[in-house]
C-alpha cells in the first residue's frame, strides 16, 4: 500500500498522543501512522483500541532512547514526519527523580533528532521534525502578562527544565544542520483518556470513590486549559500550515485557578451523579505547596491563530463537561490505570498532610 507521508508519532499510547495517533488515522487514511511508545504507566494501548486493526497503523513498543530502534524504524518505515510527544511530564515526579525526566526527554530526543537527520541525509525536502512542548519552560507568570513565542526560557522544575533543554536542542539542529523543525508550546491538556494524575482526572476519580481533593496551597496557582481535541487539531493545523523554524504557542484561552476549576468540577459532577450540590466540595482537601510551584501560566496563541487561523473550538464549561461525561461512561479504563503502581504511586504523593 502506497502512503502520501509516514509519520512516526512517538507517546502515542499516551493521553495528548493517542488523541494525535486518532486524528492522523482518521482524517488521512492515506498516511502511515507508526506509534513507537515505551507504554510506561502513563501509557494505555486500551486509549487506541478500536484504530489497532487499520491498514495505515502500526505499533512499536520501545524507548526513544534506543538509537538502534529509532533508525531501523526510520529505515522500515521511510519516515518523512516525526510529531514528537514521547517525555516524562509530571512536575510532582520529576521532583522526585529528576534523571529519569534528563534521560527520556533530553538523551531521548537528541536520539530522534540525530536519527532524522541521519536518515534524511541532508535531503529535507518533504520532511519535519515537529517537537510538541509545554508552556511550563518559561517559567512562572504573575498577576498578569502572558508567554509569548519569544518569551526568554525560565524553567523552575527538573520536568520544566528538561523540556527547556530538548526545545534548545530542536533548534540547535535546526541551525546546525538545517533539520526542518516545528516547536509548539501548548498549556495545560484536560480531556479523555487522562491519567489520573494529574488534577482534572484525579479529581473525578477521588470523587466517585468518596477520597479527598488534594489541593496544593491555598489553591490559588493559576493555569491555562486547553481541552485535548482541540490540541490535537492544532497540532494537525501546524504540522501541515506552519513554517519550518517556527514556534507556535497553543492555549486555551481558559484562565483558572485550581481552586475555581475543582469547585466548577464538584458542581457538574453533583448535577451529573444526581448528589445533592456541595456533596462533592465537601472532599476538598488542602496539602502541602509541592516544591518550586509556579504560580501562573498563560498563554498568548495569537500567532496562532492571526497565521494559521486556529482557535478553540470548545468553552472550557463544555469541555469540561464533556470530560466528565466521558470518564462515567468508561468506569473499566479508570479502574485498570488506578491499579498497582499507580496506587503506590499517589499514597506517597499526597499522603503529606
Amino acid at each position: 500500500m502506497s502512503f502520501d507521508k509516514h509519520i512516526l508519532i512517538t507517546g502515542g499510547a499516551g493521553f495528548i498522543g493517542s488523541h494525535v495517533v486518532r486524528r492522523m488515522l482518521i482524517q488521512y487514511p492515506n498516511y502511515l501512522v507508526v506509534n513507537l511508545d515505551a507504554l510506561t504507566y502513563a501509557g494505555n494501548l486500551e486509549n487506541l483500541r478500536d484504530m489497532e486493526d487499520l491498514p495505515n497503523y502500526r505499533f512499536v513498543k520501545g524507548n526513544i532512547c534506543d538509537a538502534a530502534l529509532v533508525t531501523t524504524l526510520f529505515e522500515e518505515n521511510q519516515i518523512d514526519t516525526v510529531i514528537h510527544l514521547a517525555a516524562e511530564s509530571h512536575v510532582d515526579r520529576s521532583i522526585t527523580d529528576p534523571l529519569a525526566f534528563v534521560q527520556t526527554n533530553v538523551m531521548g530526543t537528541a536520539t530522534l533528532l540525530n536519527a532524522a537527520r541521519q536518515y534524511w541525509g541532508g535531503d529535507y525536502a518533504g520532511k519535519l521534525f515537529y517537537h510538541v512542548s509545554t508552556d511550563e519552560v518559561y517559567g512562572s507568570l504573575g498577576e498578569t502578562g502572558f508567554f509569548y513565542e519569544d518569551t526568554a526560557y525560565d524553567p523552575r522544575s527538573p520536568y520544566s527544565a528538561s523540556k527547556a533543554g530538548s526545545d534548545h536542542l530542536v533548534m540547535a539542529f535546526f541551525h546546525t544542520y538545517h533539520l526542518p523543525v516545528i516547536i509548539s508550546n501548548c498549556s495545560n491538556n484536560y480531556g479523555p483518556n487522562h491519567f489520573p494524575e494529574k488534577l482534572i482526572p484525579l479529581s473525578i476519580h477521588n470523587i466517585l470513590q468518596k477520597k479527598p481533593l488534594p489541593i496544593y496551597g491555598k489553591g490559588e496557582n493559576v493555569r491555562d486549559w486547553l481541552y485535548v481535541i482541540d490540541h490535537a487539531s492544532a497540532i494537525d493545523t501546524i504540522l501541515h500550515r506552519g513554517k519550518i523554524g517556527e514556534t507556535y504557542n497553543i492555549g486555551g484561552h481558559n484562565e483558572w485557578t485550581n481552586i475555581d476549576l475543582i469547585r466548577l468540577l464538584c458542581r457538574l459532577m453533583d448535577e451529573k451523579l444526581g448528589q445533592d450540590t456541595g456533596s462533592s466540595e465537601q472532599l476538598i482537601t488542602y496539602v502541602k505547596d509541592r516544591a518550586g510551584h509556579d504560580l501562573r501560566y498563560a498563554i498568548d496563541a495569537t500567532k496562532l491563530k492571526d497565521e494559521l487561523g486556529w482557535v478553540p473550538s470548545v468553552t472550557f464549561e463544555e469541555g469540561l463537561s464533556r470530560t466528565i461525561d466521558w470518564y462515567l461512561a468508561n468506569p473499566e479504563w479508570l479502574a485498570h490505570v488506578t491499579s498497582g503502581d499507580y496506587l503506590n504511586y499517589y499514597e506517597a504523593q499526597y499522603s503529606r498532610r
